[in-house]
């Protein structure tokens, strides 16, 4: 390990401990008593605060409890972070309100000159094509509030007559759309929302029947009972590298014997969707079972032929 890496280790190591000795450090990252001592000295340059308490029992205790931020960098983590900054940035809409490109100036500015010089280069010669919002939300910072808050709220959505209460749970983004999923409290029933649809969010100020572990669980419940349909199908290996780029929580491929397997489960009102989706695959998939998803299938065939 590299001397920076090592001192980067080191600072989160102790930034959750009140105090530490030097054969905490000799033992933790095998280094020698000198090793250990040139790195304390370096990590006060750093920031890191202690004092000296002499005798047996003694050692260095901390005068500051918080993480410290690891300051030194190799370039190929800051080229790696400047890499997700731009991929950021390519999203139209996101939860956050601040600037990326302001970010990655504050960022840039810290940097030696000849690093910056790296970092552009980096930027030139590396793109990122990401699909960007289809639909453009407005309320994407409320909706996380709520999530980290765990606040009921009441969502109007595009064409119900009234707002429904909610306790969410995430935000997903998938293919140029943001969703937002959580349990409607009037039916107990869990929810995936387009956030697009979401026309109005107010707080009701009553207390969230639900824990972050409970919700987490309906998810899981969910998950395992909504998706109750199952599907096996045949990939060739273009189809596989395609489901790899495009799948959901609930796909799983598989390879036996060389050739490679989609399988999975949805629910009946998933069913039109799912035959869209397997067409999206053109030649790359042959459906195998349930014989009702092959009906469709090559019902949607015969309706795409009737067109020319």
């Amino acid at each position: 390990m590299e001397r920076s890496e090592r001192l980067n280790q080191e600072l989160i190591f102790l930034s959750y401990k009140n105090g530490f000795h030097i054969k905490d450090l000799t033992t933790t990252f095998a280094i020698s008593k000198r090793t250990a001592l040139r790195d304390i000295q370096s990590l006060e340059q750093l920031g890191l605060t202690f004092y000296v308490e002499p005798g047996r029992y003694g050692g260095y205790k901390l005068t500051k409890r918080q993480l410290w931020v690891p300051v030194l960098l190799n370039i190929q983590e800051i080229n790696a972070l400047f890499f997700a900054i731009k991929a950021l940035s390519l999203l139209s809409a996101t939860p956050f309100e601040k600037s990326y490109t302001t970010i990655y100036q504050k960022l840039m500015a810290t940097l030696p000159l000849a690093e910056q010089q790296k970092v552009t280069r980096l930027q030139e010669v590396v793109n990122y094509y990401a699909i960007p919002n289809l639909d453009g939300p407005k309320l994407l910072q409320p909706l996380l509030n709520a999530i980290l808050n765990e606040t009921v709220v009441a969502l109007q959505l595009k064409d119900q007559p009234t707002p429904r209460q909610f306790q969410l749970f995430d935000l997903l983004f998938r293919n140029g759309v943001w969703f937002v999923s959580g349990v409607n409290l009037a039916t107990q029933d869990w929810k995936i929302i387009r956030c697009d649809t979401v026309t109005a969010l107010s707080p009701t100020y009553q207390p969230a029947p639900f824990s972050y572990e409970a919700l987490k669980q309906h998810q899981a419940a969910y998950d395992q009972h909504h998706h109750n349909i199952a599907y096996r199908c045949q990939l060739t290996p273009r189809g596989r590298e395609m489901v790899q780029r495009n799948h959901y929580a609930n796909m799983q491929l598989e390879t036996i014997d060389g050739q490679d397997y989609l399988s999975g489960g949805y629910n009946q009102d998933e069913y039109e969707y799912m035959i869209q989706y397997l067409l999206s695959l053109g030649t790359n998939v042959r459906i195998l079972e349930p014989e009702s998803l092959q009906t469709g299938y090559l019902a949607a065939i015969n309706k795409i032929k009737a067109m020319y």
